[in-house]
């Protein structure tokens, strides 16, 4: 009998190998990349050392994954931040976070 488990669970798919270095040309060419490009290099160090412990990508696509998502919807956020729609509505959640560690 194996000790291996009879399935694995499926990667992200992987991107391409100039991925990452095309994420930080994108990133630093938009106007959040005082805030954006730090963040970035931070996640992306985070996820190498996790990568060397474990010897695994799949943090590493992760952090790919996540940056390139931010990208795409960052006009539609924007878009909806210039059209002025009232967010006095929406939950603050940072404010209900701190409300359950009371």
């Amino acid at each position: 009998m194996s000790a291996q488990p009879d399935h694995t669970p499926a990667a992200p798919y992987a991107p391409a190998p100039g991925a990452p270095a095309e994420l930080l040309a994108q990133l630093r060419a938009d106007r959040r990349a005082e805030r954006w490009v730090p963040a970035f290099e931070r996640e992306w160090s985070a996820a190498l050392e996790e990568s060397r412990r474990t010897f695994s990508l799949t943090t590493l696509y992760e952090v790919v994954h996540a940056w390139q998502a931010r990208l795409a919807s960052a006009p539609a956020v924007d878009a909806f931040v210039a059209s002025g729609h009232d967010e006095t509505g929406f939950v603050d959640m940072a404010e209900l976070r701190g409300r359950r560690r009371r």
